[in-house]
């Protein structure tokens, strides 16, 4: 069943960083085929016009790829440069570029911090920078969509730059979305849970045993399906969403939860197992 209008994004620009691959080309596809003109960013050129040229065919609609590395604030100026004079203007900007792998923290370089940083971190800002100072200085309203991650607020062990940066992506969504209010921009943000995809979750899950456990900590048993995630993001950046500013919504089967509760391990224990202990409990009243 069809959620959307096929005209919910018409004659919206949309710049999605990172869009040529995984949910950044997830969002694409599903924004296009809601009206939306598209533009992708990233540092592969080749994979760029791939990703366009596919949607473009498969999907309708103007994609534009434009080469650019977020970690370098030339580029990105550049890159909205371009974006701008070709289709007008910018109306959207999904901040989708990141970069992460697992790793104990002392085994890490000031190299390897860098590298989460410089894309998941900096690399937003920088963004967001460049399209928010051109919204303001032409007066035109305009949405931003950060994809966080549900760590980004407890933290978590093994992927700590990763978790650094996207707090930091966090504290700049609902910092801006005060901020920056009264020039009508909206700010918004994703934190998804599992996701399968090629590149992220060869690098975060990859042995089949480390997959299980971690499909094994979401109470819906499943991880994520893309389209899930980009109507969720094409509602966000939608006006049917315009009154949702400095909100993050957390799309994890209930992943999160699971690991807050202190007792929630307990759903390991088997039907034997519970008999015993309720025997045991009984016992001790």
């Amino acid at each position: 069943m069809e959620a959307f209008s096929k005209e919910l994004l018409k004659e919206t620009t949309i710049l999605i960083t990172g869009g040529g691959t995984g949910l950044g080309r997830a969002m694409a596809e599903r924004f296009l085929q809601l009206g939306a003109k598209v533009a992708i960013c990233g540092r592969r050129e080749e994979v760029l016009r791939s990703a366009a040229e596919e949607m473009t065919a498969g999907c309708g609609g103007e994609v534009l790829a434009q080469c650019c590395d977020v970690r370098d604030p030339e580029q990105v100026r550049d890159c909205v440069d371009a974006v701008w004079r070709y289709f007008g203007s910018i109306d959207v900007l999904v901040n989708n570029a990141a970069g992460n792998f697992i790793s104990p923290t002392e085994r890490l370089s000031p190299r390897a911090v860098d590298a989460v940083l410089g894309i998941v971190l900096h690399g937003t800002f920088y963004m967001t920078l460049e399209v928010g100072k051109r919204w303001i200085e032409q007066k035109r309203p305009g949405t931003m969509l950060n994809i966080a991650t549900t760590y980004a607020s407890t933290g978590s062990g093994y992927v700590v730059p990763s978790a650094a940066a996207k707090a930091g992506v966090l504290a700049l969504t609902r910092s801006l979305a005060v901020e920056w209010a009264p020039y009508g921009i909206r700010q918004v943000a994703i934190a998804p849970g599992p996701f399968p995809t090629e590149g992220a979750w060869s690098r975060l899950s990859p042995t089949p045993e480390l997959a299980e456990k971690m499909l094994g900590r979401v109470p819906l048993g499943r991880t994520g399906r893309p389209q899930e995630l980009a109507d969720l993001a094409a509602f966000l950046i939608s006006d049917a969403a315009a009154y949702i500013n400095g909100e993050v919504i957390t799309i994890d089967g209930g992943e999160w939860l699971r690991g807050a509760g202190q007792f929630n391990n307990l759903a390991e224990v088997t039907k034997e197992e519970w008999d015993r202990l309720s025997e045991l409990t009984r016992k001790g009243k």
